[in-house]
């Protein structure tokens, strides 16, 4: 029954009253849409997905659009870098030495091996002969048995007695020859004269007695060599052979050590000894420092640069000079505090090198391969510079020539340096002179 009411064409305005009395009042819960034309809101629908279809295509060709159109970047021109910061030093001109140390081995400036000159058995040695210690010129230091050395002066006294005798026979026989000479009234040749007076036998007399007395004095010349003495003052370095100990001629029984001085052995650079002065008669050598690790913190030792040895060295073909230490043991009561040199010790030598006027004093870092320095301009820019080196060691660098006083020149290590590149220089190096520079690697090890 209530299908038939709306059966009627068209549809009723939202709002719109219904007159028929025979249609109900819809509830009051019911909204006034719902009085709307089912196919208006059909319309509608359809409406919303097509549009809902159109913004979802257009969202995407837009979306396609962008992707396919290439990024735009904006460029802009770069920032000029910075120019490295490096350091530096001023150069100031003054008398420089260079800094020349080795290292040397001691050896002794005059040693000797004892040896007996004549055979026997040594029988002892004379108290206080023993390794370390002292003993004077002349003194005793072994006695051989000198049993048969007696027995023989005595047989060579008795042959020059009767050597004396036969000449003294030989001076009567021919004074009797001369008297029957002159009475015989004639002149004789002068060879026949000669032998009627029995010169020859004279002289064989005589020769006789002369080799008596060598025999004599060989025999007691044996004698005293029996005691073995000190040919000079010395320290004994080693005992040789025991007591009893059978020896022959030459055979060596003492090993003395002078201890009045004793030399180090070094070695340098060849370049070096022209900084340095040896000894001769009237002037002194270079004055050398010793030090060594086995001795006290703060002990040294002086010396003087004796002479340059002719030879150079074999492993690393250096000179090798020879350094003179006064009294090395300290046995002097004036030296008693200083450490002892003994043989056989490395120490360590500082040499005393001649000063040069003009030389500019630079870090080693400061040189560059091919002997060459780099220097800032007035602009701040880089210059490379050849230079003359003098000297070099691990510490500094000694130049010549090639650079000029007030010249600032670079320390540090650049990674791709260029002929006229601008660089800043940090404020605290280039106030600070090369010389003060140069010096503080070598501060730092002491």
């Amino acid at each position: 029954m209530l299908l038939a009411h709306f059966v009627t064409i068209g549809c009723i305005a939202p709002g719109e009253a219904v007159h028929s009395a025979s249609l109900p009042e819809p509830p009051m819960s019911q909204p006034p849409s719902s009085k709307v034309c089912p196919f208006l809101q059909r319309g509608r629908g359809r409406l919303g997905a097509l549009a809902a279809l159109l913004v979802l295509a257009g969202g995407l060709s837009l979306a396609g659009w962008l992707m396919s159109q290439p990024p735009r970047v904006e460029r802009r021109p770069a920032p000029a870098p910075a120019p490295p910061l490096v350091e530096a030093v001023t150069l100031v001109p003054r008398a420089i030495a260079p800094s020349l140390h080795g290292f040397g081995r001691v050896v002794a400036e005059r040693e000797a091996r004892l040896a007996s000159r004549v055979a026997g058995r040594l029988e002892a040695f004379a108290p206080g002969v023993l390794p370390g210690r002292m003993v004077e010129a002349g003194a005793p230091l072994a006695q051989l048995d000198d049993a048969d050395l007696a027995l023989a002066l005595r047989e060579a006294e008795a042959a020059l007695d009767q050597a004396e005798a036969a000449l003294s026979m030989e001076r009567g026989e021919q004074q009797r020859a001369q008297a029957e000479y002159q009475s015989f009234g004639r002149e004789l040749p002068a060879e026949r004269r000669a032998l009627v007076l029995r010169e020859p036998q004279l002289r064989s007399a005589r020769a006789e007695v002369e080799r008596a007395q060598a025999a004599r004095d060989r025999a007691r010349l044996d004698l005293e060599r029996a005691t073995l003495t000190a040919p000079w003052r010395g320290m004994i370095q080693a005992r040789l052979l025991g007591e009893g100990s059978e020896v022959a001629s030459g055979t060596e029984l003492l090993q003395l050590v002078d201890v009045s001085r004793f030399w180090v052995q070094a070695a340098l650079p060849g370049e070096a000894l022209a900084w340095l002065a040896t000894a001769s008669d009237t002037t002194a050598g270079s004055a050398v420092t010793l030090t060594s690790r086995g001795w006290p913190a703060g002990s040294e030792r002086e010396g003087e640069l004796l002479a340059v040895l002719p030879a150079l060295e074999e492993n690393g073909l250096q000179a090798q000079l020879l350094v003179a230490v006064e009294d090395p043991l300290a046995i002097i009561e004036e030296n008693r505090a200083a450490p002892a040199l003994r043989l056989g010790d490395v120490v360590r030598l500082d040499f005393q090198a001649r000063e040069r006027d003009d030389l500019f004093a630079l870090p080693t870092a400061a040189l560059r391969p091919g002997d060459e320095v780099w220097v800032l301009d007035e602009e701040e820019r880089l210059r490379r510079r050849p230079v003359g080196v003098l000297h070099r060691d691990d510490d500094r660098v000694l130049v010549a020539e090639g650079l000029a006083d007030g010249e600032r020149v670079i320390t540090s290590p650049l990674g791709q340096p260029r002929e006229g590149m601008r660089l800043r220089i940090a404020s605290s190096s280039d106030e600070r002179p090369a010389v003060e520079a140069a010096a503080e690697p070598a501060k730092a090890r002491r």
